[in-house]
């Protein structure tokens, strides 16, 4: 019997480096390992951080970073074809109106988490068509990355693993590994108090919870969502799933 690929590849520069590969799908299918990777920003990778990078053989990135976030960590490694998907970051200055207002609290925090996942499906929702047309392309292995790779990151791979017909249940565990393995950046908003800057350098289940609130109240549904916001209807779905499932 072959050995099960590792799903979390332990890189010193880009921690929360992950695997989509493995799942099982509703109707018995496996999502094919070392083709879907997911993970924070690629810009800080090391030497040997490069040779494990290198070795996956990726072709493509998908990057959701801001303009000026992007610029700041470019991505090393030329064989990798950059999309930027750009969904500008909104949370930490929301975060320091609150802080200069007085108001500001980690319950505060995490409502304003739960309203920017709320916000990737009212105003970027074509930067998710984007990169649904761009998987339906022959771009594999690919990487989706954004900052820390667990929110616009977190929302997108959540995306694409309902497209492929995994439980959602086990989307809510992929989703949640971040809290496992993400080093956080302690110097990033150091002018915020303490347990806000835990709150937002996580995860919770009702972070994605708030964007399918959003779907459903736009759209009805995740499925319609898919079809109509995604542009991702019956072919499309088995183009994918031919693609990216064994």
């Amino acid at each position: 019997m072959s050995e099960v690929p590792v799903r979390h590849l332990n890189l010193q520069g880009a921690s929360n480096f992950r695997d989509l590969g493995g799942y099982r799908t509703a109707d018995g299918r496996i999502v094919r390992w070392r083709q879907l990777f997911r993970s924070n920003h690629l810009g800080h990778l090391t030497e040997a951080d490069v040779k494990i990078v290198r070795a996956l053989k990726l072709r493509s990135a998908f990057d959701f970073r801001g303009i000026e976030e992007r610029a700041t960590a470019m991505c090393g490694l030329a064989e990798i074809e950059v999309h930027s998907l750009p969904i500008e970051p909104t949370v930490v200055a929301a975060l320091r109106a609150r802080l200069a207002a007085g108001s500001l609290s980690a319950p505060v925090a995490l409502e304003i988490m739960r309203e920017s996942y709320g916000d990737y499906v009212r105003g970027n929702t074509h930067r998710f068509r984007t990169l649904f047309a761009r998987l339906l392309d022959d771009r594999a292995p690919l990487v989706i990355h954004c900052t820390a790779g667990k929110d616009r990151t977190g929302f997108a791979c959540a995306l694409v693993l309902h497209a492929l017909g995994v439980p959602d249940d086990v989307i809510g565990e992929d989703y949640l590994l971040t809290n496992r393995f993400y080093r956080r950046d302690t110097s990033s908003a150091s002018d915020l108090p303490d347990d806000v800057r835990q709150a937002i350098g996580s995860v919770e289940a009702s972070f994605l919870a708030a964007a399918y609130d959003a779907i459903i109240a736009d759209y009805g549904g995740l499925d319609n969502y898919l079809k109509e916001g995604l542009a991702l209807g019956n072919s499309e779905r088995a183009a994918l799933k031919a693609r990216y499932l064994q």
